[in-house]
């Protein structure tokens, strides 16, 4: 049997592609193609597809809406699980002056958090306009405009490569710039429950519109992209630094630093893997020349390059 034969037997149902290009599946509009990509139609499927992949050695990368990601132009050699689509169930139960939310890491954090605020829930506006799903958010504690996902979480069910599921507290999680002890120890996401606190749902939404005014305003959402393309320097912010450096605009093929927001990597055209790497790293080199900073990147890149 092939190896998707076997993982379509294993998993028991759901949608199961061979030599499938990643660049329809992540935000960049970039990457060749994974061996295997997987999307399970079940938590307990997903599960068995994870554990038997590792007693076969079979390397494995989760992703849920493909964004923060740069896979290399040579594919990845493995098995993509993709999970935005199904593991997504979502339930908003109210409690007196609380909500609770209860949602599956495949769920898409901007409508989640669309959904919550339009129930009246603050504090979760920040993330109306993060294109990512609720399990990749958790793990790299996503956040914006002054909201992280620290501020919002309750717990966390996760599992790890051997099967073993565990609840962890938000205490627990370590969550911290852009970094978490699920990211650290290789845990991954099934599910997370958050509480808000009831208030105007007038004033709530329209500081979800303000926020998307400014979105549209300053990030460059018409060209294709992974996000912020860098961390935050202590001290600094990664676009000024670039923008200082006199990098608005500086490209490598089709890959270019946003006019609009320096912060960001587009992909103008027909941008390659090695273009935008081989970009980032003239960025980083001139910003460190300049001002003695280096660019961490917090676009994760798989898979293999030229």
């Amino acid at each position: 049997m092939t190896l998707a034969e076997n993982l379509s037997e294993i998993i028991g149902g759901g949608q199961i592609l061979e030599n499938e290009p990643m660049k329809n599946h992540t935000t960049f509009r970039i990457g060749g193609p994974a061996d295997v990509l997987v999307c399970p139609e079940t938590e307990d499927g997903f599960i068995r597809g994870l554990g038997w992949c590792r007693r076969q050695k079979i390397p494995v990368y989760i992703i849920g809406n493909g964004s923060n990601l740069l896979v290399g132009d040579k594919g990845f050699r493995g098995v993509v699980f993709k999970i935005c689509r199904n593991l997504d169930k979502t339930d908003i139960i109210e409690e007196d002056s609380v909500v609770r939310v209860h949602a599956g890491a495949g769920a898409m954090l901007a409508k989640l958090a669309k959904d919550v605020s339009a129930e009246g829930c603050g504090g979760f506006e920040f993330a109306t306009g993060i294109p990512g799903t609720l399990g990749g958010a958790v793990a790299m504690n996503a956040g914006a405009y002054g909201g992280e996902m620290k501020d919002i979480l309750k717990s966390v069910r996760a599992v790890d490569m051997e099967g073993n599921i565990r609840e962890f507290s938000l205490e627990e999680l370590e969550l911290g710039y852009r970094t978490s002890r699920i990211q650290k120890e290789d845990w991954i996401v099934l599910s997370a429950e958050m509480v808000f606190e009831k208030g105007d749902a007038g004033a709530i939404m329209a500081r979800v519109d303000e926020l998307s005014r400014q979105r549209r305003e300053k990030q460059p959402l018409e060209y294709p992209s992974a996000g912020s393309t860098f961390k935050r320097p202590e001290g600094y912010f990664a676009g000024k630094l670039i923008q200082d450096a006199g990098l608005k605009g500086y490209r490598v093929g089709d890959a270019m630093v946003s006019e609009k927001h320096s912060g960001f990597v587009i992909n103008a055209g027909a941008a390659t893997a090695e273009d935008v790497r081989r970009l980032m790293a003239d960025v980083d080199g001139r910003v460190y020349e300049k001002f003695g900073v280096h660019l961490e990147p917090e676009v994760r890149l798989i898979g293999e390059f030229e």
